[in-house]
Order: structure tokens, then sequence, then C-alpha cells
């Protein structure tokens, strides 16, 4: 399935310049796993579509995705970025308004405790963190038990996700989200 942006640097930037908006320094270890969380709930969210071309691997603090990390380490790169659609802006601003407060090391011990990191990191550091795993924990798990999964740091769907504003016939705001129906599992 094709990822709803062309580069994982696009979603880095977009998350630094809006860090930057808010008048805060965006750590490498907070943008990873702010990162690791918006592909993990996007993919929920979008029934396994990736937000992003990119591959999580466990390192020793958290997931990581290799090649972003590397290249923002030290500064920002000179890299082109596309604009990127208002619903992935929306999205996107969902992770940062739910997960954006919280300090990197807060955020460490949050995504250290959930299971498709320690699966990861039980195979070795550097080993791939899969996608079907992310949706299964930040999805099924987190909508099937929400008061487990919120003690270990991963809140439901619906928790995340910032419901569009729009306005009634009468002028009234109210919330909208897009209609997601729900998946049925094959009888065999």
């Amino acid at each position: 399935m094709a990822a709803a942006v062309e580069s994982s640097f696009d979603v880095a930037f977009w998350l630094m310049d809006r860090a930057f908006g808010d008048n805060e320094y965006l750590q490498p270890q907070k943008l990873q796993r702010l990162m690791f969380l918006a592909q993990a709930y996007y993919a929920v969210a979008y029934h396994g579509r990736p937000l992003m071309p990119a591959v999580f691997v466990a390192d020793e603090f958290g997931p990581i995705e290799p090649n972003v990390f590397r290249a923002c380490a030290v500064q920002r790169p000179a890299v082109d970025t596309i604009p990127l659609d208002s619903h992935v802006v929306q999205f996107l601003d969902s992770i940062w308004r739910r997960f954006g407060a919280h300090s990197a090391e807060a955020l460490n011990r949050q995504v250290g405790g959930h299971a498709p990191y320690r699966e990861a990191l039980a195979k070795g550091v550097k080993s791939e963190i899969p996608l079907p795993a992310m949706i299964e924990f930040y999805g099924r798990k987190a909508s099937a038990a929400p008061e487990v999964a919120t003690a270990v740091g991963a809140p439901p769907i619906g928790q995340v996700l910032r419901p569009k504003l729009m306005r009634s016939q009468t002028g009234k705001p109210v919330s909208v989200q897009k209609w997601m129906p729900k998946t049925v599992k094959s009888q065999d």
C-alpha cells in the first residue's frame, strides 16, 4: 500500500516546524518517538496504509527511523520537502496535540513499554519493528481494552485523532470524524 507522503523527511520537518512555531526545540529523540507514534496511529486510522515510507528499528532508547535519525542528529539537513495534504496536516496536528507536550524522556518511557518496541528489542538492537505489530497494538488492543492500553501509554485512536470542526446548517460548530467501517475478520 502506498504511503501518504513521499518521504519521512516531510513528516520530520513538519513536526520540527510545528515545534518551532510553539517556541520549542524538538530533540532528536522526541522527534523519533513522535514519528513512530504518527506512523502507528496513521496505519490504524487508514486500515494499514503507512503515513511515510519508513522502517522503524529498535534502538536502546526507543524506536527510530534510522535515516532521519542520522540526518537530523546534528542539525536540520538541506532537503526539499513537498507540502503535505490537508488530511495529513490535520492528522499530524492531532499527534502533536496529544503527544507534543510530553518530554523526550516521558515519550521514551511510554513507548518503551509498548509491545511492538519491546518485542523488536528482544530480538536485538536495530531489529525492525513491523508495521502489522504496530497496527495490532495501537489499534485492536487499544480499542479492545482501552484502560489497559492507556495504562501503558497507548490511548485508543479516538483519543488521539482530533475531530474536524465544521458548521451545521444553522452555523453551530459541530465535531465530525471520517466514518471508518470496522474490519470484519473472515471466518475460515
